[in-house]
């Protein structure tokens, strides 16, 4: 009797985990920051040719800020919606591609950094980390202090 309620709270147990694993915790393009997919510097001419800004996401694949960025922030619908319009959004991993040399040009003194940039490739304004209250609602209001 009691075996069979161990593994009866066990399956329980194994279910929930197996069902909360499965819920979308990225942006699969429904919502949210939509990057550009390109080189950074056809992200500069596609800003230039629309009249948008550049917004740059400087990362590394071992940043745990920078993951909770992408998977909780960077998919708020109302962020979205306005980057979108506004900007030429660009992730760029700082470790690999063309990052490295990327970096020459846009240093960090952290990870996650966000760049707001004309489409010059002028720096309007550098964040470093995640705001604490509210990140998505935070990173809205710089953007829209440079969006055009």
């Amino acid at each position: 009797m009691l075996k069979s309620k161990i593994f009866t709270a066990l399956l329980i147990a194994l279910s929930i985990s197996v069902f909360a694993g499965n819920k979308p915790s990225k942006n699969d393009g429904a919502t949210g920051i939509q990057f550009f997919k390109g080189s950074f510097k056809e992200a500069l001419a596609k800003a230039k040719k629309e009249n948008k800004m550049v917004m740059m996401d400087c990362y590394t694949t071992w940043c745990g800020p920078c993951k909770m960025l992408k998977s909780k922030v960077f998919v708020d619908k109302t962020l979205g919606d306005y980057m979108n319009e506004k900007y030429v959004c660009v992730a760029m991993d700082y470790e690999n591609g063309e990052g490295p040399a990327v970096s020459q040009q846009y240093p960090v003194d952290g990870y996650p950094t966000l760049y707001f940039l004309d489409a010059s490739g002028k720096v309007k304004k550098t964040f470093v980390g995640v705001p604490n209250e509210n990140p998505a609602g935070a990173i809205l209001s710089l953007a829209k202090k440079f969006g055009k």
